[in-house]
């Protein structure tokens, strides 16, 4: 019998998949969510799928003054959309991390990050009906869940109540009612602590309560429950469901604000052996473009529309997998590697053009362009 390759048949475009350890991520988008929230999302040069449990977090991994440093945060996009991942960060009063986030990381930078991991997730928990409870940022992981069962279709029936402390404090108000615009079995409500001057507001007013829960699911005993915010805010939660008899094996909590012991010791673990490679001599080759004249020194196996990048060139770049052909360019001379997934002929392979996302050096390379 013939070797059957799994990820081959899985997989049919030649892609990575994304697994548990310590990856360089490139920063593709900063989105303004409100006057303190920022969504950072990444991706990578070369196409990697980004497949985790909605819910789960990964652990950034920073240098700031001098000092390496660790941050979880629950990833906010939904793996339906697989070729890069999200996290929503909240500027934060004294927040190392979260003010360099937003003071410093734009688009273009590259950072490391290790994980997915979590326990806090809707795939170990499949429910008929859901109820998915949050407070402040605390919606990220809970929003994660929700563009999943959007995104596929999905027959599960859910509840979205999301507590802020006023209507400008609400993360994702657009989106959300987007999804309750377009599907019957999603409904969402919105708590706005107070109202500030000049505010209009139709909501739910004030703190979630047993009173406000029975309007909002009048059948939240039968639900399934995901629940995520400040400390206080989950407090508050889980003493009401207690009180009201709810089944607590249903109950199902993160907190938004600690990063687990033993994952910053994996990711540190991680660090580290990163940092003894990096400190050892790489194998350099030269990459030259005729037509501008620019040279430039990278790592043996770069891609070759990053390189291009650190020589100061721009080459157009569509799909990143190999499909559309708009980052097509031509070697002159030189060794190299394409895996590329129909977005060239093979006319245009034997005339020695390349797709530069999907092609990696090998060895000293001329490009005309």
């Amino acid at each position: 019998m013939s070797e059957f390759n799994t990820s081959d048949f899985m997989n049919p475009m030649v892609t990575q998949t994304w697994l548990n350890g310590r990856h360089e991520v490139r920063c593709v988008k900063v989105i303004a969510e409100t006057h303190d929230v920022i969504t950072f999302t990444f991706g990578m040069s070369e196409p990697v799928l980004f497949f985790f449990k909605p819910g789960q977090f990964v652990t950034l991994e920073l240098e700031i003054d001098g000092e390496r440093l660790m941050r979880s945060y629950t990833i906010s996009s939904s793996p339906s959309i697989p070729y890069s991942f999200s996290i929503t960060v909240k500027r934060v009063a004294g927040g190392t991390v979260s003010n360099w986030l937003h003071d410093n990381l734009k688009h273009g930078d590259q950072i490391a990050v290790h994980g997915p991991v979590g326990q806090f997730n809707c795939m170990d928990f499949p429910a008929e009906k859901v109820l998915l409870l949050s407070g402040g940022v605390g919606i990220t992981p809970v929003m994660s869940m929700a563009r999943w069962w959007f995104n596929t279709d999905s027959e599960v029936d859910i509840v979205f109540a999301h507590s802020a402390r006023t209507p400008k404090d609400i993360i994702y108000a657009r989106e959300l009612e987007y999804m309750s615009s377009r599907i019957d079995n999603f409904q969402m409500h919105l708590i706005c602590e107070k109202t500030e001057v000049g505010q209009t507001w139709g909501g739910y007013r004030g703190y979630l309560n047993h009173h406000m829960l029975s309007l909002i699911a009048p059948d939240f005993m039968t639900r399934e429950v995901f629940c995520c915010g400040p400390d206080p805010y989950m407090k508050a939660i889980k003493s009401m469901l207690q009180d009201a008899g709810y089944d607590m094996d249903r109950y199902h909590e993160e907190s938004f604000g600690a990063t687990p012991l033993k994952d910053v010791a994996l990711a540190e673990k991680h660090a580290d052996a990163a940092e003894v490679e990096n400190l050892q001599s790489k194998e350099m080759v030269q990459i030259s473009f005729t037509d501008t004249s620019n040279t430039v020194s990278v790592a043996l196996g770069t891609n070759l529309n990053e390189a291009a990048k650190e020589a100061g060139i721009n080459v157009p770049k569509a799909c990143g997998i190999g499909i559309c052909g708009a980052c097509r360019v031509k070697v002159v001379s030189g060794d190299f590697e394409m895996a590329q997934n129909g977005g060239i002929s093979e006319e245009e392979i034997a005339q020695g053009y390349v797709l530069s996302c999907c092609t990696n050096v090998t060895g000293d390379i001329e490009i005309d362009y």
